[in-house]
C-alpha cells in the first residue's frame, strides 16, 4: 500500500497523520526531541510501523509523500539561539537595523525598550557603493571593502551573512557582485541576499527580513540535512515537502535557501484544514484555534485563510506573505507563576517536552496548565496518550501547592481553577485580537478547535466570546499535520513598480509580470507539476498618493493586458472601503502602484476525509464511566459521564457537562453545550437551544 504522511514538529509533541491509498487514516503523537527534532520524527515513524504491523524500512519505502511543518526557525527566533550573523550593507546605513522605522511601538509605555538586533553593531559592516532609487549606479561598489568585510567576519567566527544594499530592489547588480565575492571568500557560510529574499521597496523591511533569513537559515539547513539523511538511510525515495508560512508547501532545497519562509511553518496548515471540517455544515468561514504544548494559535478563515504581507516574529520585522496567525505563549506546558502583585499568570514560559509538566514525572517541578487540567478532572491520569503514559497526580498537586496555592492561601483545587480560568481568558483575548480588532464579530464564526489541549478549554473560551458553535475534528490533536496534506506547492513573488495608475508604463508592467510568471512556472516545472495544475494569481499593492501604507488586492491579468487602469483603480477603492470604511474615489485622488505580487500555485492531490454512516442519537454505548470534573459556571466539582470518543458515531448526541476522551485529546463539553457527532466524526458543540445552527448536510447517511 502507498502512504502519505503529514508531520508537524512542535515544541512538546511531534504529530503525525498517515493516510493509505485505501483512504483510511491514523493519527499518532510522539514527544519531541528539541536537541535534534529529526530523532523524534524517526521515533514516530517507528511507532507508526509497529502499529501497522510492518518493519520500519518497509513502511518508509512505501511512503509516496511526506509534508513536514516545523517550528525550528520559529523557536530559534523566539529563544534567541539562531546563527551567529554578520551584515554587509551600504556605508552609513549599518544602524538601520537598530533604528528600525523610527516609530515607537508602545506609545504609552515609558519603560519600553527596543528589541535587541539579531546582529550586534560590531558585526554590521558598511561598504561604499550606491544605487539610486531608479536603479542607476551613483557610486561603484568597492570590491576591496567587501573582501575586507568578509575577512573581518571570518575572524569573528560567523555562520551566516546577510547582504542588503540600499535600492537593491531597483537594481540588484551591486548585491550580485558582492555575493560572488562573499561566496568565493566564505564558501561555507550561509548567505542571505536581499534581492533574492525580498526584492521590494522599504529598506528597513527588506533589511530585517534578510537578516532574519540569515539568522535562522543555518539551523534549518542543518535540521533538513539531518532529516533527509535519516530518511534516505531508511530507504525513503518519495517526495519530501516543507510547509511554508503562507499555507503552501515547497521543496527542501527552496526551504534551505529561503528559511524565513518557514517562520510560521508549524501552525500554517491549520487554517486551511479548518475549512474542510466546516464545509459539511454549510460554513465557508471559521475561526481556528490550536492549543498545543507550548503555544496557542488563532486565525481567521473567510473562504480562504487570511493572508498578510508583513508582520513580526518576536518583535523582529518580516515582510513576506504569511497567514494572519496570532500566536501567544499559552499551551499545555505553560508555567503558572505569581507576579509582584500576587496575581496568577500563565506562561509564556513553557516546560516543553523536557522536563515537561510536573505530572509527566520527568523532573519538572513547576506547575503548568496540564497539571491544573489533571487536578480539575479534565484528564485521566491512567489514559493520557491512550494509556501509554501515566500522569503523576501527586506531583501535579505538589507543584501547584508549592508555587500557587500556599503563597495565596488557597486550596490546590482553587489554585488549579484559577490557573485554568486565566489561561482561557488569555486565549479568548487572542481570539479578540484577530476578530474584534479587525472589525469582525466572533459570534458569526464557528470555532474550529484543534490541538491536544484546545478542546479542554474551548467551551470556556466560546462562552466568554458568546460563540454558539464549536467544531472539534476527530483529528483535532494533529490538525496541522492533517492540513499538511491539504497544502499546494506555492511560490510568492514581489517586485516594486512605483507609478501612478493614470501614467502607467503598460508594456513595462506587462514585461515585469511576465518575468515573475515565467520564474514561477519554471520552479513548478522543476517540482514536477504539470502545466494544467499551475495557477497564477496577480495582486497589486496600491495607495492614494502621499499615503504611507498600501492596500493589497487581487487584479485580473486581463486588466493589465487591456491597459484598464480605471477598473484597477475601482478595485482599489473597494478594497480601501472594506478595510477602512472610506475611499477617495469622488475626490479623484490619484492612485499609486507600489508593488506587484504574483503567486504561482501547483495543485497537489488531497486525501479525502473519511465519511461515516448516520446512526441514532443514543450515545450510552460509549460511556466509560464517570468522574468528578470542575464546572466553571458553578465553580465546583460535579460527577459527569465520560465517553469513549472512538466509540461515538455519526448522529450520537451528548448533553453537557460531560467529558469525551480520545487517545490524543480530551474534550470538555461545557454545561451550556450539547455535542453531536457529524459525518466526518467531528464533535460539534452547540449552545443549548441553538439546534437551528445545525445543517442537515453534515449528518446525511453515507454509503
Amino acid at each position: 500500500m502507498a502512504w502519505k504522511l503529514g508531520i508537524d514538529v512542535g515544541g512538546t509533541f511531534t504529530d503525525f497523520l498517515v493516510t493509505g491509498s485505501d483512504g483510511r487514516s491514523s493519527i499518532f503523537k510522539q514527544l519531541s526531541t528539541p536537541e535534534d527534532p529529526s530523532l523524534g520524527v524517526v521515533a514516530g515513524l517507528g511507532r507508526i510501523a509497529e502499529s501497522l504491523g510492518m518493519p520500519l524500512a518497509g513502511l518508509v519505502a512505501d511512503i509516496e509523500t511526506i509534508v513536514h511543518g516545523t517550528t525550528v526557525t520559529t523557536n530559534a527566533t523566539l529563544t534567541g539561539n539562531g546563527a551567529r550573523c554578520g551584515l554587509i550593507t551600504t556605508a552609513g546605513l549599518r544602524d538601520a537595523l537598530e533604528m528600525r522605522r523610527g516609530i515607537r511601538e508602545e506609545q504609552y509605555n515609558n519603560r519600553y525598550t527596543n528589541v535587541t538586533p539579531l546582529v550586534p553593531r560590531y558585526r554590521r559592516l558598511g561598504v561604499r557603493g550606491r544605487i539610486d532609487r531608479d536603479g542607476n549606479e551613483v557610486e561603484p561598489l568597492d570590491d576591496a571593502a567587501v573582501a575586507g568585510a568578509c575577512d573581518t567576519l571570518e575572524r569573528d567566527g560567523i555562520e551566516a551573512v546577510a547582504l542588503c544594499f540600499m535600492n537593491a530592489f531597483a537594481n540588484p547588480g551591486h548585491e550580485r557582485q558582492a555575493a560572488a565575492i562573499i561566496r568565493h571568500r566564505l564558501p561555507d557560510v550561509y548567505l542571505s541576499v536581499s534581492s533574492d529574499v525580498l526584492p521590494a521597496i522599504r529598506f528597513y523591511d527588506r533589511l530585517s527580513t534578510t537578516v532574519l533569513n540569515a539568522y535562522v537559515g543555518p539551523k534549518l539547513k542543518r535540521y533538513l540535512d539531518r532529516l533527509t539523511q535519516r530518511l534516505e538511510d531508511l530507504g525513503f525515495a518519495g517526495t519530501l515537502l516543507i510547509m511554508q508560512s503562507n499555507g503552501g508547501v515547497m521543496t527542501p532545497d527552496v526551504a534551505r535557501e529561503k528559511a524565513a519562509l518557514t517562520l510560521l511553518s508549524g501552525p500554517a496548515a491549520g487554517p486551511a484544514a479548518g475549512l474542510a471540517y466546516v464545509r459539511p455544515h454549510g460554513r465557508p468561514r471559521c475561526l481556528t484555534v490550536d492549543m498545543g504544548g507550548t503555544s496557542f494559535d488563532a486565525a481567521v478563515v473567510d473562504g480562504a485563510p487570511l493572508m498578510v504581507t508583513e508582520g513580526a516574529i518576536n518583535r523582529h520585522r518580516i515582510a513576506l506573505p504569511m497567514l494572519g496567525i496570532h500566536t501567544i505563549g499559552a499551551g499545555g506546558g505553560s508555567i503558572g507563576w505569581l507576579d509582584a502583585g500576587g496575581l496568577i499568570r500563565m506562561g509564556p514560559e513553557s516546560a516543553g517536552a523536557d522536563p515537561g509538566p510536573a505530572c509527566y514525572g520527568k523532573g519538572g517541578t513547576r506547575p503548568t496548565t496540564t497539571d491544573a487540567n489533571l487536578v480539575l478532572g479534565y484528564l485521566d491520569a491512567a489514559y493520557f496518550a491512550g494509556g501509554r503514559m501515566t500522569l503523576d497526580m501527586a506531583a501535579a498537586r505538589t507543584a501547584i501547592d508549592t508555587h500557587i496555592a500556599r503563597p495565596l492561601g488557597m486550596t490546590v483545587e482553587e489554585a488549579a481553577a484559577g490557573m485554568y480560568r486565566i489561561a482561557c481568558t488569555g486565549m479568548a483575548q487572542g481570539v479578540r485580537e484577530i476578530t474584534i480588532r479587525r472589525g469582525l464579530d466572533p459570534r458569526e464564526f464557528p470555532l474550529l478547535v484543534a490541538g491536544g489541549a484546545g478542546p479542554v478549554h474551548s467551551s470556556l473560551i466560546a462562552g466568554e466570546l458568546d460563540i454558539p458553535l464549536q467544531i472539534v475534528p476527530r483529528e483535532s490533536s494533529i490538525l496541522c499535520a492533517a492540513g499538511m496534506l491539504m497544502g499546494d506547492l506555492r511560490h510568492d513573488f514581489v517586485r516594486t513598480f512605483v507609478c501612478r495608475l493614470d501614467t502607467v508604463d503598460w508594456p513595462g508592467l506587462e514585461a515585469l509580470i511576465a518575468e515573475m510568471h515565467n520564474e514561477g512556472a519554471a520552479l513548478l516545472a522543476a517540482e514536477n507539476i504539470a502545466a494544467a495544475r499551475c495557477r497564477f494569481d496577480l495582486s497589486f499593492d496600491c495607495r492614494y498618493e502621499n499615503q504611507y501604507h498600501e492596500v493589497s488586492f487581487p487584479v485580473a491579468r486581463e486588466r493589465v493586458g487591456k491597459n484598464d487602469g480605471t477598473a484597477i483603480a475601482d478595485a482599489f477603492h473597494e478594497a480601501h472601503m472594506r478595510l477602512f470604511g472610506y475611499h477617495l474615489r469622488d475626490e479623484q485622488s490619484p492612485v499609486e502602484i507600489i508593488n506587484i505580487r504574483l503567486t504561482a500555485t501547483g495543485t497537489t492531490d488531497k486525501p479525502a476525509l473519511e465519511k461515516h454512516p448516520a446512526r441514532g442519537p443514543a450515545a450510552s454505548h460509549a460511556i466509560k464511566g464517570e468522574r468528578p470534573v470542575y464546572i466553571p459556571a458553578r465553580d465546583d466539582f460535579e460527577a459527569v459521564a465520560v465517553y469513549d470518543g472512538h466509540a461515538l458515531e455519526c448522529g450520537n448526541r451528548i448533553t453537557g457537562p460531560a467529558m469525551i476522551e480520545q487517545e490524543t485529546t480530551a474534550i470538555f463539553v461545557g454545561e451550556n453545550f450539547d455535542c453531536v457527532i457529524d459525518l466526518l466524526g467531528s464533535f460539534v458543540l452547540i449552545a443549548r437551544g441553538r439546534d437551528d445552527l445545525l445543517s442537515s448536510g453534515a449528518w446525511e447517511a453515507q454509503s
